[in-house]
């Protein structure tokens, strides 16, 4: 499969790098209006692939998109000095009502992709202009929870000395600040997250809740006080996406589409358990809550809801 990647700065050069060390796709082509930064990411990219696969990789313009299976959106305006969240929306919404129609002019079966932030609003976002081009809300897929699934698992697999394939554990709602741990549906083993402490000495009380919770919500801010931005941790979960819709695989991923309801909030992007194969997604897997998670989701769902309506797109 050819996969598109528009935006070639850090996110977008992560992602293009995590796919040629996993093999994920034939041919990747790196499109970013600096074509000079574009040219340099794919040619240091490609200096990986005989130590990896024999992925093809090149930079290109919006035609060179044309017949891209995946075409991933990580390009964006960064926020300025006193600008407020709703004045970088706005920007960044302007560019995707600009960039979305030029991408489907070339590749109009395309998956989008949307990693840009914040990424549930510019999902939605995304969705509402690709809409007019004929696209359906499963094939434009943001990133949403898909690495904040991955840091629960990981913090969790640490504490009891596992796998992390070993734990089954969910983040829900806004990648972001109003985010849902989903203790309650959470495994390890086969076992309730709760027994499977028991059974192996390390038990799942209050304070590791707290912990838990509070490494995952604050990952991004830790990471950007020490070297400015994330990107690897993105990077991977956006070719772990890809290689889903590649491979057809049908996998069961945390990540974000435009929802007709959640949790009685109309027409919202967030992040829930979707199948995702190689149309998008194909269903949505709407987990059990407890009485705390249910009210959580929904406050993050008017959180993001109230954010995208204010735009003007």
């Amino acid at each position: 499969m050819k996969i598109g990647i528009v935006g070639t700065g850090h996110v977008g050069s992560a992602a293009a790098y995590a796919m040629v060390l996993r093999g994920v796709g034939s041919e990747i082509v790196l499109v970013d209006r600096d074509e000079g930064l574009a040219d340099a990411q794919a040619q240091d990219i490609l200096h990986a692939t005989p130590f990896a696969h024999p992925v093809r990789v090149s930079a290109g313009g919006f035609g060179d998109l044309a017949g891209a299976g995946v075409v991933v959106l990580a390009a964006g305006a960064n926020q300025k000095p006193g600008e407020t969240r709703l004045a970088l929306l706005e920007r960044n919404a302007a560019v995707f009502q600009d960039l979305v129609p030029r991408v489907l002019e070339a590749a109009p079966e395309a998956v989008l992709l949307v990693a840009s932030n914040p990424v549930d609003v510019m999902t939605q976002v995304t969705a509402r202009v690709a809409a007019g081009r004929g696209v359906p809300p499963e094939r434009v897929i943001g990133s949403g929870t898909v690495l904040d699934t991955a840091r629960f698992r990981g913090l969790l697999a640490a504490r009891f000395g596992v796998a992390p394939g070993s734990v089954h554990a969910n983040v829900l709602g806004e990648h972001g600040d109003s985010e849902v741990m989903h203790w309650s549906g959470a495994t390890a083993g086969g076992l309730p997250i709760a027994e499977f402490g028991r059974a192996v000495g390390r038990p799942v009380d209050q304070a590791l809740r707290d912990e838990v919770d509070a490494a995952v919500r604050g990952a991004a801010a830790r990471i950007i006080r020490g070297k400015g931005a994330t990107w690897y941790g993105i990077g991977g979960g956006l070719a772990r996406l890809a290689q889903a819709i590649a491979h057809d695989e049908r996998a069961v991923v945390t990540c974000s589409i435009l929802t007709a309801e959640a949790e009685g909030i109309p027409e919202v992007a967030l992040s829930l358990p979707r199948i995702l194969g190689a149309r998008g997604i194909m269903g949505t897997v709407v987990p059990h809550l407890d009485p705390a998670e249910r009210a959580a989701l929904r406050r993050s769902a008017e959180i993001l809801k109230e954010a995208a309506d204010k735009l003007k797109v």
